[in-house]
């Protein structure tokens, strides 16, 4: 960013230094072959520095537009990834007093609606961890990919 704000300086200051030049000559430039010789430098070299400026600030906006992007998506999928493991901990929390319901139960004398609301838990459980697991695993290829292009297209 300090490159763009010096190189537009830069130009400031040549286009400055051309006005002043052409206000101090008040039209006997074109007398000159020498002077204006030396205008039409600075003014391709002005050009050149505006062209170069534009094209650096391109380069930039396409980078914080893509950085952007990849905060964007990488926040939709911390989000899902903690949705996620939301599920899995109120799931787990059901399951451990299912199992103490259960473990009184077996103390007491079976009941079978209790069995049943245990091994529901546990499956109730079991896919939470699932999800989790999955989401877990989709967040870390989301962010292995835009690496993996990176390599590819830097070795191709």
């Amino acid at each position: 960013m300090s490159d763009i704000s010096t190189l537009e300086s830069r130009i400031t200051a040549a286009l400055d230094r051309i006005r002043q030049g052409l206000d101090a000559a008040g039209g006997q430039t074109a007398a000159d072959p020498a002077l204006q010789a030396a205008l039409d430098q600075e003014r391709a070299q002005n050009a050149e520095l505006v062209e170069r400026v534009r094209v650096l600030k391109e380069r930039q906006d396409t980078q914080v537009a893509s950085l952007t992007l990849r905060a964007e998506t990488q926040s939709k999928h911390l989000m899902k990834l903690d949705e996620e493991l939301q599920q899995l901990r109120a799931s787990n929390v059901q399951l451990r007093e299912m199992n103490a319901k259960l473990r009184e139960a077996v103390t007491t004398g079976l009941a079978p609606e209790l069995h049943d609301a245990a091994v529901n838990a546990e499956i109730k459980a079991l896919s939470a961890q699932r999800s989790a697991d999955a989401a877990e695993i989709d967040a870390i290829l989301d962010e292995l990919k835009p690496l993996i292009e990176e390599t590819s297209h830097a070795a191709g």
